[in-house]
């Protein structure tokens, strides 16, 4: 039996309880410094447990005695948001020579796990476990039996105090018997299925994901350069790795088309992470080196249905000027715990939004009227669908990442949500336009772009920016009022549309949908009344997508999540409810809809006379065909 401590054993034990903890707090607190960690950390993920869908790490760190805090990362770049995901670390186990070294979570940063190293402890070993999603409502799928995208941020801790640039650690994985990955990072030796890569600084391993799968290819984007450009291609199956000719050199001319609008690269060398994938999630992540994509599996092999794919290459790419190499200095943080402000992604996102859009225009990767349909149904968005900007205003949507974590919303058009992408696109539309029409269409964006983004050839540190420096190289290529140019569209209670007729175009609607514009629909399996009734509906179970705030189905009652039973007396289907919306153009047949939405069933009514409409782009007699020319290849 064991006898209760004496009064001066307890205070003595309290008293260097007290101290153990009033050390870890003092190691929390420290803020990050331009100094070097001493010694290298390791990292090795083990990721063959496919069947559970977990990533085991072990990592070991160099350490001296004394309070230390351990930081797992939180604010992860490219998601303008607090999100690392720390609930998915299970396991965590520290120990030193053989011996478990206890840890607490900062109460007030869960982030952040701090301990005492005991006294003749050189190295840490640390291990814990990823339990990645098993089902999709718990978040993207990452792991599956024939792919997975490893991202370090989820895998990897790092030690409070030092700048994550000045953090260096070898990383190595091992994989699934016989699978292949791509990634930025660059090999240092393989045993079998084990790979060890290079020592990297901890900012590049978290810039640096991998895809790796059972059925992959590599494709070479700019054969014989200096600087490769390699296409990554992991897939669910190995007859969708299968790409036409003509297909690869559209790819190949996004990397042309790139260079020549930039004029330099910021990379020592670039590597596209594509999965075509039904079974793990989709996405879209920029990286210096990398960018990640994930699409449907029949991105090549049914190339005609996956149009509206075929911008997010373009996308991610344009990243590594935009974004990655040029960085808003409130971005530009010195760890991945300290706290990034998004005031300037409608230029970071925006600018790539619209450059996006035009590099998948003059690589081919669309054709320019799959471009101009697509501009189209951006432009129907702004003009009758953002109903939020009543309210808000682009500026204030670049909080949306922290607001929202990118969650669901019940009524987008109302909330609005991270519209510095698209609205953002069409601010710089208008910038485009507004400097050829200035120069007599002798200077354009491009000449921004070479300007702003294509400096410094071959270096990629980050290279800050801030408003100002945005304005003074829009005026170095013809001088106007930038500031209140931008601010004007930025900080407006209104959609930023004067840049379309800028260029020589109007938006106007038909009865009849683009063809891109079907398979927008056919790709969201949904039909699409957003520009008549103000909602969409789905082609496999009549419930209700996106309802727009004040449009005519929100006015009869109808809420996002409903489900349509029937139409005027029929079982409902959506061929029934256009040949409605047709019939009532002289007021006589109102649409009568018996809806569902939870256990409620009710009859409503809509009284709506303006016919089926979708958006298309039509040319401005008289004007300049300037978007023909900004979507032209170079």
């Amino acid at each position: 039996m064991l006898r209760p401590l004496s009064g001066a054993l307890r205070l003595s034990t309290l008293a260097a309880a007290l101290l153990s903890l009033s050390s870890m707090a003092q190691a929390q607190t420290a803020p990050p410094q331009d100094v070097a960690y001493p010694g290298t950390l390791t990292l090795t993920v083990d990721a063959t447990d496919l069947a559970h869908r977990v990533f085991h790490a072990t990592q070991t760190i160099p350490v001296r005695p004394g309070p230390l805090t351990l930081l797992y990362p939180q604010w992860i770049p490219g998601n303008h948001s607090p999100s690392g995901p720390i609930n998915r670390v299970a396991g965590l186990k520290i120990s030193g020579n053989g011996q478990r070294i206890d840890w607490r979570r900062d109460p007030l940063d869960v982030y952040a796990f701090r301990l005492v190293v005991p006294d003749g402890v050189s190295e840490l070993q640390v291990g814990f476990d990823v339990l990645t999603p098993t089902a999709g409502e718990q978040g993207r799928i990452t792991m599956t039996q024939d792919m997975l995208n490893l991202q370090w941020n989820q895998v990897a801790l790092y030690p409070a105090g030092h700048y994550a640039r000045r953090v260096q650690i070898a990383p190595t994985v091992k994989y699934p018997a016989g699978w292949q990955a791509g990634t930025a990072l660059e090999v240092a030796a393989r045993d079998g299925d084990t790979v060890r890569y290079r020592p990297v600084p901890f900012d590049v391993l978290l810039d640096s994901p991998v895809y790796a799968g059972r059925y992959f290819k590599q494709v070479d984007l700019d054969p014989g350069a200096k600087v490769p450009v390699r296409l990554n291609i992991v897939a669910d199956d190995p007859k969708y790795l299968e790409a036409k000719p003509e297909q690869i050199a559209a790819h190949r001319k996004l990397v042309d088309q790139a260079y020549k609008l930039f004029g330099a690269r910021h990379y020592d060398h670039y590597d596209f992470l594509f999965s075509l994938s039904d079974q793990m999630g989709g996405n879209g992540l920029e990286h210096q080196r990398s960018s990640e994509n994930g699409v449907g599996p029949e991105y090549f092999t049914d190339w005609d249905k996956n149009a509206p794919d075929r911008d997010l290459l373009p996308h991610e790419f344009t990243h590594s000027w935009n974004g990655k190499y040029r960085r808003p200095a409130d971005l530009a943080t010195p760890s991945f715990n300290v706290p990034m402000s998004d005031t300037l992604l409608w230029v970071y996102e925006g600018q790539t939004q619209y450059w996006g859009v035009v590099l998948a225009a003059r690589s081919g990767l669309w054709t320019a009227e799959q471009a101009r349909d697509a501009l189209a149904l951006t432009v129907a968005t702004y003009s009758n669908d953002r109903p939020g900007f009543a309210w808000r205003n682009v500026q204030d949507t670049t909080f949306d990442p922290i607001i929202n974590a990118r969650k669901p919303q019940a009524y987008r058009s109302w909330q609005l949500s991270e519209d510095y992408y698209s609205a953002g696109q069409l601010i710089w539309l208008a910038v485009d336009a507004k400097l050829r029409a200035l120069s007599g269409d002798k200077r354009s964006l491009d000449d921004f772009a070479k300007a702003f983004f294509g400096v410094n050839d071959g270096d990629w540190d980050v290279n800050p920016y801030d408003f100002d420096e945005v304005v003074r190289t829009l005026d170095g290529v013809v001088k106007h009022d930038w500031a209140s140019f931008l601010r004007e569209r930025v900080d407006a209670n209104a959609a930023p549309l004067d840049g379309l007729a800028g260029s020589g175009w109007k938006l106007v609607y038909t009865d009849t949908p683009s063809a891109y514009h079907k398979t927008v629909q056919g790709d969201r399996k949904s039909a699409d009344y957003s520009a008549s009734l103000g909602m969409t509906v789905s082609n496999k179970d009549a419930t209700v997508g996106g309802v727009r705030w004040d449009g005519p189905a929100f006015d009869a009652g109808i809420a996002p999540g409903s489900t349509l039973l029937a139409i005027n007396g029929y079982a409902f289907e959506n061929e029934r409810l256009e040949d409605a919306i047709k019939a009532n153009r002289d007021g006589q047949r109102p649409i009568e809809l018996v809806v569902k939405h939870g256990e409620v069933v009710k009859t409503v009514r809509l009284d709506y006379r303006d016919g089926l409409k979708y958006p298309h782009l039509e040319r401005i007699a008289g004007m300049p065909d300037r978007l023909s020319k900004i979507y032209a290849p170079k």
